[in-house]
């Protein structure tokens, strides 16, 4: 499975951006799928994972309320909603998936655990 995000840009803070994740296989078989972001000099982070069903979802306290994560298993995409941009959300946003990884908070914050990778889309909120 190949992953590929898209949806990043330019943006004022306040503003809004959807950004998506096309997988070029079936993703009805990831468990989970979950999106992280990498703000320059920092560490990767999780942003937020959402189970195979959808049913359940996870973020990360600080996009709680502004971001929402979905799937469409039948279109093999992810698509990560992101609202209320603020310039700490700048980082370069990336698409993560695994067939294995279970749908618990302290299982999908890991990035480690994740097998597939998509190549990552530049995010920037200006003040």
């Amino acid at each position: 499975v190949q992953l590929q995000a898209s949806g990043g840009g330019l943006v004022q803070a306040g503003g809004s951006l959807r950004l998506s994740c096309a997988a070029s296989g079936r993703i009805f078989s990831m468990n989970v799928m979950g999106w992280f972001r990498q703000a320059p000099g920092k560490e990767r982070e999780f942003v937020a994972a959402i189970s195979w069903s959808g049913g359940s979802t996870f973020y990360a306290d600080s996009v709680k309320g502004r971001f929402t994560i979905s799937r469409n298993n039948a279109k093999n995409s992810v698509d990560l909603q992101m609202n209320s941009l603020k310039p700490e959300d700048t980082a370069v946003y990336y698409c993560a998936a695994d067939r294995e990884l279970r749908p618990h908070y302290v299982e999908v914050i890991t990035s480690d655990k994740y097998a597939y990778w998509g190549q990552g889309t530049l995010v920037t909120v200006s003040s």
